[in-house]
C-alpha cells in the first residue's frame, strides 16, 4: 500500500496507478500525496524561478546590447555562448488606461463621426456577482447574452482534526 512507503516511493507509485485505484484509496492517503505534490510543485517553481534568476544575471548584459544593437527594447534576441545558441526574449506587455480609452472611443464617435470599432477592440463584461443581484426582470434581459463554463474540478483534502468547515 503506498502509505507504508516513504514519500518519493508513494510520488512515484502514483505513475504507475490508473485514476480509478487512485480514486478508492483512503482519503488520509489521498490527502497526503496532494499535499505531498503541491510541496513538489512549489519547490519546483522555486528551482525554476532562481534557475531564470541566474540565466537573466548571466546572459541579461549580453541580451541588452543585441537588443540596442538593433535599436530595439523588447522582443527576441540570439546569441552564441560556448556552442549553445541562447535565445532571450524579453516579451513586450502592454496595458491600456480604460478611462482614457473610453474617452478617446467617445472622441471618435461623437466628434469625428466614426466608428471607434474600426480602430479597438469594444469588450463588455458583467461582473457575476452584479448579475446575480440584478432583479430577475433585468437578469432575464442580459441571459440570452451569458453562457456558464466550467473549469478544471479541484479539491482540498483537510486532515480531520482542521475542523468541519463544510
Amino acid at each position: 500500500m503506498l502509505e507504508a512507503q516513504d514519500p518519493a516511493t508513494r510520488l512515484s507509485g502514483i505513475r504507475s496507478m490508473n485514476v480509478g485505484e487512485l480514486a478508492v484509496l483512503p482519503a488520509a492517503t489521498l490527502a497526503n500525496l496532494k499535499s505531498e505534490v503541491e510541496q513538489v510543485l512549489e519547490e519546483a517553481q522555486r528551482l525554476d524561478d532562481k534557475l531564470d534568476a541566474a540565466l537573466d544575471y548571466r546572459y541579461g548584459p549580453r541580451a541588452r546590447q543585441a537588443r540596442a544593437a538593433l535599436e530595439k527594447d523588447t522582443g527576441t534576441v540570439r546569441f552564441e555562448d560556448n556552442g549553445f545558441v541562447v535565445v532571450a526574449d524579453l516579451p513586450k506587455r502592454v496595458k491600456w488606461d480604460q478611462q482614457r480609452l473610453k474617452e478617446v472611443v467617445e472622441l471618435i464617435r461623437a466628434g469625428w463621426g466614426e466608428d471607434p470599432a474600426d480602430y479597438v477592440k469594444i469588450r463588455f463584461e458583467v461582473s457575476e456577482r452584479a448579475y446575480e443581484a440584478w432583479p430577475a426582470r433585468l437578469r432575464e434581459l442580459f441571459g440570452g447574452a451569458r453562457t456558464v463554463e466550467t473549469g478544471r474540478p479541484s479539491y482540498h483534502l483537510l486532515p480531520p482534526d482542521h475542523g468541519r468547515r463544510l
